[in-house]
C-alpha cells in the first residue's frame, strides 16, 4: 500500500538520521515499534535490516580504526549466541507477544536515557560478567527489535571511552550482528528478497539522513530533540504493551 511504502522510506531517513548522530538509541529504538503498527513484527524487523547494514557501512568508512578490539572481544561472544536465541524466538513467538516485547525494549531505552547521565558519574568496577550481560542483553534486542544499543551503550558508558572510540566499536559491534542477520533472517523468511528489491531504492534515502542528521546536530538543541523523542517512544511503548 502507499502508506506502507512512504512509511518506509520514513524509517529509513530516520535511520540515516540516527547514524548520522541524531537522536541515537532513542531514535533507532522507535523503527520496529512504528513499523509494526503497519505489518507483522518479523516482517518490521526483516525490512529495516537493509536500511541498518547500509548505514553501518557509512558509519565504518566515518569511524574505519578508530573501533577497541578489548571491548569487542569482551562483548560479542555472548551477543552472537543470544542473536541466534533472539531470531528463534522472531520465528517461534507469536506477532502480539512479539509487540509486548518491542514495548518492553522501548521502555528500556527510556529508562537507560533516564540514567545515562548518571552512569558517567559512577565510579565503577569492571567485570568480566557485565559485559557477557551487556552482549547478550544486546544481541537479544537487535535480534528481536533492531533495538540493542541500551544495553551496549550502557556498558560502555561506564568505560568512559572517547566518544570517536565509542563510535567505533558501536559500529562494529552492531554490523557484525546486522550482517548475521541476513542469512538468519531469510532462513526464517523475516527478510524477503523479493520485497526488499521492490524498496530498494529507500536505501538511496539512508546517506540522506545521514547528511540531515550531521547537519541538525548542529543546530538542534539535543536535549529538546531527545525529549520530545523519548515522550514519542514512551507514547509508542503504552501503544505496543497494552493496545
Amino acid at each position: 500500500m502507499p502508506t506502507d511504502v512512504l512509511l518506509i522510506a520514513l524509517i529509513s531517513f530516520l535511520i540515516g538520521l540516527s547514524k548520522g548522530g541524531l537522536g541515537g538509541p532513542v531514535l533507532g529504538a522507535m523503527i520496529a515499534p512504528l513499523l509494526s503498527q503497519v505489518m507483522p513484527v518479523q516482517q518490521a524487523v526483516g525490512i529495516t535490516l537493509p536500511m541498518l547494514l547500509t548505514g553501518d557501512a557509512m558509519a565504518l568508512r566515518a569511524y574505519w580504526r578508530a573501533w577497541e578490539w578489548r571491548y569487542l572481544r569482551l562483548l560479542l561472544p555472548a551477543a552472537l549466541i543470544s542473536t541466534f536465541i533472539g531470531v528463534a524466538l522472531l520465528r517461534e513467538l507469536p506477532n502480539e507477544t512479539l509487540k509486548r516485547l518491542l514495548g518492553l525494549f522501548c521502555l528500556l531505552t527510556v529508562i537507560y536515557k533516564l540514567v545515562s547521565d548518571a552512569l558517567k558519574q559512577l565510579t565503577y568496577t569492571p567485570r568480566q560478567w557485565h559485559a557477557w550481560l551487556a552482549g547478550f542483553i544486546a544481541g537479544l534486542g537487535s535480534a528481536v527489535a533492531n533495538v540493542g544499543a541500551p544495553a551496549f551503550t550502557a556498558y560502555m558508558l561506564l568505560q568512559k571511552v572517547s566518544p570517536r572510540v565509542f563510535m567505533g566499536t558501536v559500529t562494529v559491534f552492531f554490523g557484525v550482528l546486522n550482517v548475521l542477520k541476513v542469512p538468519l533472517f531469510l532462513s526464517i523468511g523475516a527478510l524477503e528478497p523479493q520485497v526488499f528489491l521492490s524498496l530498494a531504492w529507500v536505501l538511496l534515502l539512508v546517506p540522506l539522513g545521514v547528511a540531515a542528521g550531521y547537519w541538525l546536530v548542529k543546530r538542534l538543541s539535543a536535549r529538546v530533540f531527545e525529549l520530545s523523542m523519548l515522550a514519542l517512544l514512551v507514547y509508542i511503548s503504552v501503544a505496543l504493551l497494552f493496545g
